[in-house]
């Protein structure tokens, strides 16, 4: 695309999208740097310096910082940090919240997909179709809808089908046991109900 269609673009965004990109920018629209070409590192001297006045500093090699490491594949090519994901910091070993919460990520996701622009935000959960992706990876973690299981329920639920059996053979039993009550003076000489109790 050319610039001034981005341009274009730009000035049909809302400021809070603006305000965005202008802090965490698209790797699509950076410059492209070159990327350095590896040089050989030459072997570690043994002698020791001449100057006996030296710095450390001097002498020792500069160590190199650890790199962040990515949650998401999609985010490799990402100049900075995801700012919808936490990051651990390597020096205290404690996690920093994203910079952005699941409110204020859906909401940015919501104006991205409204104005087109959704592919130039980073990974996060509020995409469309990643609800989705990860229930079909995960499953439904409840205990008991996996495969084999069975959820226990309450006592009530346990015993509903054999209740239930009970009735629907009473049900069926009914004209017979009508048709007795007549036959035998509308219960006035029985003894005892139908169900075993003794008759008041």
């Amino acid at each position: 695309m050319s610039t001034q269609h981005h341009i274009r673009v730009a000035k049909a965004l809302p400021l809070r999208l603006i305000h965005f990109f202008q802090k965490f920018p698209p790797p699509a629209l950076l410059p492209q740097t070159p990327t350095p070409v590896p040089v050989a590192a030459e072997p570690a001297s043994t002698t020791t310096p001449v100057d006996s006045n030296a710095s450390l500093s001097s002498t020792t090699a500069p160590i190199p910082e650890t790199p962040i490491p990515i949650s998401n594949a999609q985010d490799a090519e990402l100049p900075y940090h995801n700012p919808f994901l936490p990051v651990k910091s390597h020096l205290t070993g404690r996690w920093r919240g994203p910079t952005y919460g699941l409110r204020q990520q859906a909401d940015l996701v919501k104006l991205a997909s409204t104005h087109g622009v959704l592919d130039l935000l980073p990974w996060t959960i509020k995409k469309p179709g990643e609800k989705e992706k990860r229930r079909i990876e995960k499953g439904l973690q409840v205990k008991g809808t996996g495969e084999g299981q069975k959820v226990k329920g309450k006592l009530w639920e346990r015993t509903l089908k054999g209740r239930l059996e009970k009735r629907r053979k009473a049900m069926l039993d009914m004209p017979a046991l009508v048709q007795e009550w007549k036959q035998k003076g509308h219960g006035r000489g029985w003894k005892t109900w139908p169900s075993g109790r003794a008759k008041k």
